[in-house]
Order: structure tokens, then sequence, then C-alpha cells
């Protein structure tokens, strides 16, 4: 129950990461007709290219061997093991071009399918390879059929392709009878290469229709469901309640080393308690003056109350504060539109003695 739940929840296409890993994993689609199409394929070339000439020289020198046994030496064991090495060499230089083509074959049909690639996890022992449920699940669930499907598929093509080759063959076959003996080869390799030629074209089409399933199944078993995409997002840009929290640590940290500036300010302008901004302006050390807190509401209220523990002159101007609140930056000098305005009020300052100054101008 659980298994069905969680593959109807995958409703979502794999992502390039999915499929990356996945293929890091050596988990890819592979078709197991393709290797059997290029063991036929290698079988017609070795008949087309080799056998004729491979048999012709193998069938000399056994007749070579056999026709006049009298010109061994079989006393010795030796000269047995020099009569066989000669049969096998020859035997070998047969056969070592169709090992070769057979190899070749299957090199390129795993090549053409995916990129040659070093896997361990491939070799690695798995206990759903030897799992009864797991087995279970693979012989009758619907890949298990899938593989019946082909299986009956090519026995039928086989059957069909034997026996249309049988009757067209029929009168050949018989002729051969009764003529030389010498043709009987020929007429069999004719006979292997309309079969095999037959049996490829149906397994071309069953590879077309294999690779295809293949993938399509490969593409299923990666769907994803939408929390794996989540997860997968909070691994790849970090989990957001943690950057939130990053951010909120920083914003603190500011806060606080903003606070402890505010004592150090000329003035404050305020908004009266919904904005407020604290100034620092030094006439020896040049230049506007400096943005050293700003805040909205509590934090407002914060500066505005720390001013004033500290006599710091609170100016409260609404239309000012909140003009300054939005075209300001802590750290930063005053932008020079505000100039004027707090050059008036820095002015009216330093011509009042006193150590707190409470005028509302707005």
């Amino acid at each position: 129950m659980s298994d069905s739940e969680d593959k109807s929840s995958k409703t979502e296409f794999p992502t390039e990461k999915k499929i990356s890993d996945a293929v890091e994993k050596g988990n890819l689609p592979v078709s197991r007709e393709a290797p059997i199409l290029a063991s036929l394929l290698a079988i017609m070339a070795f008949i087309a290219l080799q056998a004729r000439e491979g048999v012709q020289r193998l069938l000399l020198s056994l007749q070579t061997t056999f026709e006049n046994p009298l010109q061994w030496d079989l006393d010795t064991s030796a000269d047995a093991l020099h009569v066989l090495h000669m049969l096998a060499r020859e035997a070998v230089w047969f056969i070592l071009p169709a090992a070769g083509l057979f190899v070749a074959g299957g090199v390129i049909s795993s090549v053409l399918q995916n990129p040659p690639q070093i896997n361990i996890e491939r070799i690695r022992p798995k206990w759903s390879n030897v799992s009864p449920a797991s087995g279970f699940t693979r012989i009758f669930g619907l890949r298990g059929l899938t593989e019946f499907g082909k299986a009956v598929f090519k026995f039928i093509t086989i059957g069909v392709v034997v026996s249309m080759l049988l009757v067209s063959s029929f009168p050949t076959m018989m002729q051969a009878m009764f003529a030389d003996p010498v043709l009987v080869p020929e007429l069999i390799l004719q006979m292997a290469m309309k079969l095999l030629s037959g049996i490829s074209i149906a397994t071309i089409v069953l590879v077309a229709a294999d690779l295809a399933m293949t993938r399509f199944h490969w593409r299923r078993d990666l769907m994803m469901s939408k929390q794996e995409i989540k997860d997968e997002n909070k691994q790849a840009e970090g989990d957001p309640q943690i950057k939130a929290r990053q951010r909120q640590i920083g914003r603190d940290r500011v806060r606080r080393r903003m606070m402890a500036d505010v004592p150090l300010a000329t003035l404050v302008i305020a908004n009266p308690t919904h904005y407020a901004i604290a100034l620092r302006y030094n006439r020896e050390e040049g230049g506007a003056p400096m943005v050293v807190a700003k805040g909205a509401d509590l934090v407002a209220l914060k500066i505005r109350e720390i001013a004033e523990a500290n006599d710091v002159p609170v100016i409260e101007d609404k239309l000012l504060a909140r003009s300054m609140y939005d075209h300001v930056e802590i750290d930063q000098m005053i932008p020079p539109q505000f100039f004027k305005a707090i050059a008036e009020i820095i002015y009216f300052l330093h011509s009042r003695t006193g150590s707190k100054v409470g005028v509302a101008t707005a």
C-alpha cells in the first residue's frame, strides 16, 4: 500500500540533478536486445567476409592431416602434442575472427546506448537482487510481462522466418541431395544468411521498441514527488529556514551595533514615533552628516529612548523623517537634497545652549 501511494505521489518530471545522480550511480536505460542484434550482425559479417575462406582453409588442413595419417609419428606424447597443437592453431585461426566480431559488436552496442564509464555501484552486492519478494515483483510485474512479451515475439518471429525459409528453399534442398556434395556447404551458407537476415530485421524492430520502452520505464522510475523537489532545492540553495535565521542574526548584529552608536549621534530626526534617523556631524572631520542609525516603529522608539537617555537632541519633523528614511543608509552620508534642511537644524542646535532640544517643526 505504501509503495503504491509513494508512486502515485511522484507526479513531477525528474530534475537534471536527479538524472545526473542516476547516471553517476550506473542507473542507465539499457536494452537487452541490442547485444543480441549485435551478435546476429557479427555472425552475418563473419559468414560474408570470413566463413568461406576460413572453412576452406580449415578443411584443407584437416584433409591433409587425416588423408595420410601415417605421415605423423605418434610414438611419444610429444608427437601427439605436436599434432594437437597444429590442429588447435588452425581452429584458433578459424574462430578468432568470429570472436573478434562478437566482442566488437557487444562493445559497439553498449557504447551506442550509453557512454562508457567505470561504476562500482553496479557490481556491489544488493539484497534486492536476491530477495524473493523483489524477484517475485520482477517476474510478475510490468517488466516481467514486458520480457515475456519480447520472448513470445522472438519465438514467433523465428518460427515464421524459419518456416518461410524452409518452404522457399525446399526445391533447392531437394536438388542439392542429387547434386555435387561440394555445393552443399555453399547452400548451407546461403540459407544461413537468409535466416539471419530475416531474424535481424525482426530484431531491429524489437530493439527499437525495447529502447523506447526501456527509456520510458527509466524516466518513470526517476519521477519525483513535490516534496523531493523541495528537498533538492533546499540542498542546492540552502534551507530557507536556516537562511532566514542567518539573516535574522545578521540584522540583530547590525541593530545592536547601530544602537551602540546612537549615544555618539549629534541629533535624531523623528516622526515622532514611526521613524527615527540618528545623525552624527563633526566639523573637524569634514563632509556631510553621517547616518549612524535608523529604524521604524519599535526600533524608532528604541533609538529615541537611547538618544533621550544620553542627552542627544531629538527633532520631530514628520515630513523630513519620512523622506530621509527612504533615502538614507546606515554608515553613509546623507544625500545632497537633505543638506539644507539638516544644516538649518544643526545651526539651530548650535545657536541654542542646552543639552536637549525637543522642538516640533511640522
